[in-house]
């Protein structure tokens, strides 16, 4: 009887643990709070306030390359809203377009991963995050 109720609590857990990460909203979220500390990382190089460190480089775009591959799958018909999205119903009516913005910024960010100077990082990091911008600019609601 104690075994079946401590499998059927690990279970619970488990299951629990699984409709959390299927949760497209906060899944988004967390990608996207990513690519905000990786964006301030860069920003402290490009601007001086940090060295620059071609290993740290690297990791700020591979951060934005895997979010390029992952979010545009993390906005089902089922996530156009709740949770406090600030996804704009573009997103729906212009599934290219949204695609095409995701393809643009792996490009660029992968561009990125092989800078080995400053200049390069400078230049690379620009091109990528001009990509954030364009896509907030075109589907995200401004709160």
């Amino acid at each position: 009887m104690i075994r079946t109720a401590l499998v059927a609590a690990i279970l619970g857990l488990g299951l629990t643990a699984v409709v959390a990460d299927t949760d497209p909203i906060s899944e988004r979220r967390n990608v996207m709070k990513a690519v905000g500390a990786a964006t301030r990382d860069g920003a402290a190089i490009a601007k001086g306030e940090a060295p620059f460190d071609a290993t740290k480089a690297q990791a700020i775009f591979k951060v934005y390359v895997d979010a390029s591959k992952k979010m545009p799958g993390l906005y089902p018909d089922s996530a156009k809203t709740g949770g406090d999205t600030t996804a704009a119903p573009k997103i729906w009516e212009d599934q290219a377009g949204f695609k095409a913005a995701f393809v643009k910024f792996e490009t660029d960010a992968g561009a990125g991963a092989s800078a080995s100077n400053l200049d390069g990082f400078k230049a690379a990091f620009g091109n990528a995050t001009k990509n954030c911008g364009a896509c907030h600019e075109a589907y995200r609601i401004k709160k």
